[in-house]
């Protein structure tokens, strides 16, 4: 079975759509960008021990070459308006030029990169700033030694200029790419791994990997498979989205049952439980059918049962992504001879196709839409 001439996997796609491996065995592949001239960049994170990550090109005819090796478990990667890519690494991000291969410089330093959520994600808006993750480095604020946070104080994780949890906005000079400075952007976000510029208004959309164990102190819950919800935040300079006092519509968290949920900013949309955004944009291409133009696209690579699919939020008549769910990828969580699917990464083509990354079966695939 075949897709755009390339193997097809065996997976559910709407109607006229197939899936195709771009390239397999890959080292734990976190990011795909392509690049002009139509190669891809693709970020190999190599596992979760440091120093293994690279960044290696693909070229049309499938061959590959490393551009950058030894780098601290990779994840993020992007174009940068100077043509240059732009990669999420342990505490920094480094810029690299494609026609250099084996050299990086550092472009943003500093980066907490400690706790449960240390890898860098980043976004790039439509002036030249970017956006950055710096995930929390707890679950729910809980001490390293596990002892659950005091009710009564706040989470000292989530405060002041070293913050964990937040997003950073990088105010940068172009051309010539310098950082002017940086500003905690909103607070209150457990991690930020899937962040997308909305083409039209310039709004930072974000989809939030929200906590875990949740039935541990609410023992009428039997676990924590439906409970809390993912989200999907409009992000406001400023705003506090409630991590970790408040879950789902501002619902107190069990840990602080005098939270005051309504001070906090409620997320637009809830997502299903634990399904794990990793990778988001809004698809802007001509080639899928009408309807999902404008739509938000995401990957949900969690590995309980709501993950391992790629869903399209569809626009609602003011452009946001508040429509239907449509499942463009899903039976990935079938065992078969394909494995189960952890997409993380997506990213629209040139030619409007989308690209994408499975960490957990190596893959590099393509949603295709036959002509």
């Amino acid at each position: 079975m075949m897709c755009d001439g390339l193997p097809a996997m065996d997976l559910k796609t709407p109607p006229g759509f197939c899936v195709a491996v771009v390239a397999d065995k890959l080292r734990y592949p976190r990011g795909v960008q392509e690049l002009p001239g139509g190669e891809l960049a693709v970020v190999e994170m190599g596992g979760w021990v440091e120093g293994r990550g690279r960044v290696i090109v693909i070229g049309k005819d499938g061959t590959q070459r490393v551009l950058l090796d030894k780098l601290d478990r990779p994840n993020g990667i992007t174009l940068g308006p100077d043509g240059k890519l732009y990669v999420g690494v342990v505490k920094r991000i480094v810029r690299i030029d494609p026609a250099q291969p084996g050299q990086a410089t550092d472009f943003v330093t500093g980066l907490p990169g400690v706790g449960r959520h240390l890898l860098t994600a980043l976004r790039f808006d439509q002036r030249g700033d970017l956006y950055v993750n710096v995930g929390s480095a707890s679950d729910h604020c809980e001490s390293t030694s596990g002892a659950e946070p005091a009710a009564d104080k706040p989470c000292a994780e989530n405060e002041g200029e070293q913050a964990s949890g937040v997003i950073r906005k990088y105010s940068i000079t172009w051309p010539g790419g310098v950082v002017k400075n940086w500003e905690t952007y909103a607070r209150g976000l457990r991690n930020s791994m899937a962040m997308a510029v909305h083409p039209a208004t310039g709004a930072l959309w974000q989809g939030e990997n929200s906590r875990d164990n949740i039935n541990i102190h609410m023992p009428q819950l039997k676990s924590d498979a439906e409970l809390p919800h993912d989200e999907l935040n409009l992000i406001r300079r400023g705003a506090h989205y409630g991590w970790p006092y408040c879950y789902d519509a501002n619902l107190a968290s069990p840990e602080y049952p005098s939270a005051k949920c309504a001070s906090y900013t409620a997320p637009v949309r809830l997502l299903p439980a634990h399904a794990a955004p990793l990778g988001m944009l809004f698809y802007t291409a001509d080639r899928f059918p009408a309807e999902y133009r404008g739509s938000l696209v995401m990957t949900f690579h969690g590995y309980r049962q709501h993950g391992h699919r790629l869903v399209a939020l569809l626009p609602d008549k003011q452009g946001a992504p508040l429509g239907k769910m449509v499942e463009l990828i899903s039976g990935w969580d079938v065992k078969g001879k394909q494995g189960r699917g952890a997409p993380a990464d997506v990213k629209q083509a040139a030619n409007g196709d989308l690209l994408l990354v499975d960490d957990h079966n190596g893959q590099l695939l393509k949603l295709h839409f036959k002509d």
